[in-house]
C-alpha cells in the first residue's frame, strides 16, 4: 500500500495545486491584512503595539508552517485549507480522484 507521502503528482495536477494553493495563500493573506488594518487603527496605547507584534509573530508562525507546498504533504496542507475554509473542494478539481478522497477525507477528521 503506498503511503499519502508517496503519491506521484501528473504536470495537470501540479498546475491546479499550485493555483489552488497559490489562491488560498492570497486569502488569507489578504485576511492578515484586514485584521492587521483593523488593529493599527484601534491602537491608543503602547501596550497595543506589542499585542499587535504578538498577534503578527503568532501569525507569521501559523502561516509559515501551513503553507508548505512539498509534494509528499499537499494533500494534508490541501485538507487543512479545506477545513479552515481557504480552499474549497472543487477549486481541486483536475486531481485524481483518488487524491480528491483523501483530502475530503482528511478534511472530516
Amino acid at each position: 500500500m503506498k503511503q499519502v507521502s508517496d503519491v506521484e503528482w501528473s504536470k495537470t495536477e501540479k498546475e491546479v495545486a499550485k493555483q489552488a494553493f497559490e489562491r488560498a495563500y492570497e486569502r488569507e493573506i489578504d485576511t492578515l491584512i484586514k485584521e492587521v488594518r483593523e488593529k493599527t487603527s484601534a491602537i491608543a496605547e503602547l501596550d497595543h503595539i506589542w499585542q499587535l507584534h504578538n498577534f503578527l509573530s503568532a501569525r507569521r508562525h501559523e502561516i509559515d508552517g501551513k503553507y508548505d507546498y512539498r509534494y509528499s504533504v499537499l494533500i494534508f496542507v490541501f485538507a487543512r485549507l479545506v477545513k479552515e475554509g481557504w480552499l474549497q473542494l472543487d477549486e481541486l478539481k483536475g486531481l485524481n480522484t483518488d487524491k480528491l478522497t483523501k483530502i475530503a477525507a482528511l478534511t472530516r477528521i
